[in-house]
């Protein structure tokens, strides 16, 4: 693993990459409608192929009202985040990045409001996951326009917060949700870890505006 954010931050050497955690490196999505359903079996559910927008809550109260909440109370429970599985090759392809010379990865991950059992959760993944010696790379934050960094690859189509022009690059990681999505250029789509990650990197470092 690279040496942290100290040299990206001083010598502006390193590629910094914000890598997000729940439907990039787990499996947010298939672990919540497994849960959902040996919860409420009786209970209408949505298909991860007809899952559309980044809220699940929002389209299951769409479907029944009272669903909003049973879908909020399944990622409030206990065990909910530390069982998620990883996505294919997430845990492979985020190590091989660690690993790039003059690049630094962060787990840069939004925890739920409900704190009781999410931030702990969120850490024992990564460490049985990725190993400890990511815990040093986490970055918990409902803001994620605050964090600097070169790329912020992540799921969610919109990310919005205090900082108006984040210093990052956004590539939308592809998911059930946002699959039917048509992205305008220059944006860019990671469409799984299979996909040639290393070289949206590369290009990255080639940007003649490129702070490094």
């Amino acid at each position: 693993m690279s040496s942290g954010g100290l040299s990206a931050a001083t010598g502006r050497t390193h590629l910094r990459v914000l890598v997000d955690m729940d439907g990039v490196l787990a499996d947010f999505e298939g672990g919540f409608l497994k849960k959902f359903k040996a919860k409420y079996p009786d209970k209408p559910y949505i298909t991860l192929e007809d899952r559309r927008g980044f809220w699940v809550s929002e389209q299951y109260g769409q479907l029944r009202p009272e669903l909003s909440e049973k879908a909020i109370s399944i990622w409030e429970s206990k065990n909910f985040f530390i069982e998620l599985d990883p996505l294919p090759g997430a845990v492979e392809a985020v190590k091989q990045m660690a690993n790039l010379e003059k690049t630094d990865v962060f787990i840069c991950t939004s925890p739920i409001k409900k704190y009781c059992y999410c931030p702990y959760e969120k850490y024992a993944w990564v460490e049985k996951h990725l190993g400890q010696e990511f815990l040093e790379q986490i970055v918990l934050t409902r803001d994620k326009t605050v964090v600097s960094g070169d790329l912020l690859i992540d799921d969610r189509l919109d990310i919005t917060g205090a900082e108006k022009t984040p210093s990052w690059e956004h590539v939308l990681f592809t998911a059930c949700h946002n699959k039917h999505q048509q992205l305008q250029p220059p944006r860019r789509r990671l469409h799984s870890w299979a996909d040639d990650w290393a070289e949206i990197l590369e290009t990255k470092r080639r940007q003649p505006h490129q702070r490094l």
